[in-house]
């Protein structure tokens, strides 16, 4: 797998042709390029190792590599980058003959809208997305709002001291449909239960998904508060607020991998009680096969609870040993795929 390294962009002519590359996921940087069906993802903010949004992204073309015999392309961002850096780098993947290209997250949107015109030929994926629209596009959705929910429930329910906490890394829709579904989830388990909500960072400063010191901090503050519960929607700045409570002795929940496998988190793995999963690794999978089987996916995509899209992990043993917890998460999850809940995108 070819793997792009995090660079610095500069103007028009720093370029994304020059970019190093290292060997990755058992083949050498010469092999980048040959022969085959090729693919590539172009990684959201902290890249790959933040643990959790990404590297879920990661998973999926891992898997297209074994499974496919595709040659997988990753491209890193860089810090405080432009649309126009974005632009550059979907514009060279597409160029070096990947199909599809896909941009892993939002941010993504205003270039793909751009690109994905002049590649007519090339399907452009972009994750938790729907906005930017093309014949040759596959806008990959999930409801983040309903895996939340059931977090609410479960922390409802493992609470002592009646508080919780919700760390949002960016101050976004996307981020707030987290923030959304957990608070119902736990006021519809449990009205006394207080939310403590918080944001680390506000748009243009998207510091919130990359630096755990912020989700430390954070965290602290509302372990301070009382909470014994924090679910963190922030990317790797979430793993700070892993660490915080975990040295507290305080329950985490996760978010869009199960952060209890994950082996950058294994120190802190006994507090991480689940997370809200998305299943990234089979949508990215599945619409790189669809491109291979000739029949490319395109529109929007969404995954639910419905169709195990999102969920709960149960890795932990002490979360699947506490029966009535699960009991409780698992009516939930009915009554919401039933239509009985309808969960809120908004707080």
């Amino acid at each position: 797998m070819r793997r792009i390294t995090r660079i610095a962009t500069v103007g028009v002519a720093s370029a994304a042709l020059a970019l190093s590359v290292t060997a990755c996921g058992g083949k050498t940087s010469s092999d980048a390029g040959s022969d085959g069906d090729k693919a590539a993802i172009a990684y959201d903010i902290g890249g790959r190792g933040d643990q959790s949004f990404n590297d879920a992204a990661y998973a999926g073309l891992a898997k297209a590599e074994k499974d496919l015999d595709i040659n997988g392309s990753e491209a890193e961002p860089s810090d405080g980058e432009s649309d126009a850096d974005k632009v550059q780098r979907l514009t060279e993947l597409a160029r070096s003959g990947n199909n599809p290209v896909i941009g892993v997250g939002f941010a993504y949107a205003p270039a793909i809208k751009k690109v994905a015109p002049k590649f007519p030929k090339t399907t452009f994926g972009i994750i938790d997305d729907a906005s930017v629209t093309g014949k040759n596009i596959a806008n990959i959705v999930f409801n983040e709002e309903q895996g939340s929910y059931l977090a609410g429930v479960a922390a409802a329910k493992v609470t002592k001291t009646k508080t919780v906490g919700f760390i949002g890394g960016v101050e976004t829709p996307l981020i707030k449909k987290f923030e959304a579904g957990y608070a119902q989830g736990v006021k519809d388990t449990d009205p006394t239960v207080k939310v403590l909500p918080q944001y680390l960072t506000q748009p243009p400063n998207f510091d919130g998904f990359s630096k755990p010191d912020l989700g430390k901090a954070a965290a602290q503050g509302q372990l301070d508060k009382n909470a014994d519960v924090i679910y963190s929607a922030a990317g790797l700045a979430g793993s700070g607020a892993i660490e915080a409570a975990s040295k507290a002795k305080k329950w985490n929940i996760g978010v869009d991998s199960d952060q209890y496998n994950q082996a950058g988190l294994a120190n802190y793995k006994e507090s991480i009680l689940t997370s809200v999963t998305k299943d990234i690794e089979d949508a990215v999978f599945n619409l790189i096969k669809s491109v291979k089987d000739g029949k490319p996916q395109s529109g929007e995509i969404r995954y639910g609870l419905d169709k195990d899209g999102v969920a709960l992990s149960m890795s932990n043993p002490a979360f699947a040993d506490m029966k009535d917890v699960i009991a409780a998460v698992d009516k939930a999850k009915q009554e919401i795929i039933d239509g009985k809940i309808t969960v809120k995108t908004a707080p």
